[in-house]
C-alpha cells in the first residue's frame, strides 16, 4: 500500500468512526407541547348606560410558585411539581389579562375597560393576583383548581371598595397535562363570569356622586 492509499484508509476509518460515535451520541429532548387558556365564550357584550364608569384593568400578578410557563401539578400537600414535557404558551397571569379585559366588557357595567398602562384615566382599577393554578391528583379523577383575588379600587379615593377571593375546582377529564388544561380553561371562564359580575355589582351598588 503507498502514502496516498495509506491516508484513504486512515481518512475512511475515521470517518466510520465519527459515524459510529455519532450514533452512540444522546438525541435532542423533543420541545414541549405548548397549551394555552383561551378565551371562547360567544356571548355579546352587554350595551353599557351612558354615564356608567371606566375601568383601568392592572396588569395581573401571580404568587410565588405560579409565575411561570411550567404547569403545576400537585401529588401532596405544600409539594409543587411541573410536567416535564408540557408547557403555557406564555404564564398564566399573562394570558388571564386579556380574557379579563372581555369579560368585564362583556359585562356592561363600565362604558370602557382599559389594560394598564392606559392614557385615558379610569373611575376604577381592578388589580387581581393569581394565588392558585395546579392539577391536584390526590384525588381521582384530578382537581383543577384555580384561585383569584381581586381589588376594585376608586381612583379618585385610591380606596378598595370591593375585595373578593376567587376559588374554583373542576374536574380533569384526562389524568395528564391536556386534561388539566382543559379544565383550566373551563375554570377560567367560569370565574372570570363570576368576577365580572361582582365588579358589576359592586359598582351599582356605590351611591351616586
Amino acid at each position: 500500500m503507498n502514502i496516498n492509499q495509506l491516508g484513504v484508509a486512515i481518512a475512511l476509518s475515521g470517518l466510520a468512526l465519527l459515524t459510529g460515535c455519532g450514533s452512540l451520541l444522546p438525541k435532542p429532548a423533543a420541545p414541549p407541547t405548548l397549551y394555552s387558556l383561551d378565551d371562547v365564550t360567544t356571548v355579546a357584550a352587554a350595551p353599557p348606560a351612558a354615564s356608567a364608569p371606566t375601568l383601568i384593568i392592572s396588569t395581573p400578578r401571580a404568587a410565588a410558585g405560579f409565575d411561570t410557563r411550567h404547569i403545576v401539578y400537585q401529588r401532596q400537600a405544600h409539594q409543587l411539581d411541573y410536567f416535564a414535557q408540557s408547557q403555557w404558551a406564555d404564564t398564566p397571569s399573562q394570558m388571564l389579562a386579556p380574557m379579563l379585559l372581555r369579560a368585564l366588557e362583556r359585562g356592561g357595567a363600565f362604558r370602557a375597560v382599559l389594560a394598564a398602562p392606559a392614557a385615558a384615566a379610569g373611575d376604577f382599577r381592578l388589580d387581581t393576583e393569581l394565588l392558585r393554578l395546579q392539577q391536584d391528583f390526590a384525588t381521582t379523577p384530578s382537581q383543577v383548581r384555580l384561585t383569584l383575588r381581586a381589588v376594585l379600587v376608586n381612583t379618585a379615593t385610591r380606596r378598595a371598595v370591593a375585595a373578593r377571593e376567587f376559588d374554583l375546582s373542576l374536574p380533569a377529564p384526562s389524568e395528564d397535562a391536556y386534561g388539566g388544561v382543559w379544565a383550566a380553561n373551563r375554570a377560567a371562564q367560569q370565574l372570570l363570569g363570576e368576577l365580572a359580575a361582582f365588579c358589576a355589582q359592586a359598582v351599582r351598588a356605590m351611591p351616586s356622586p
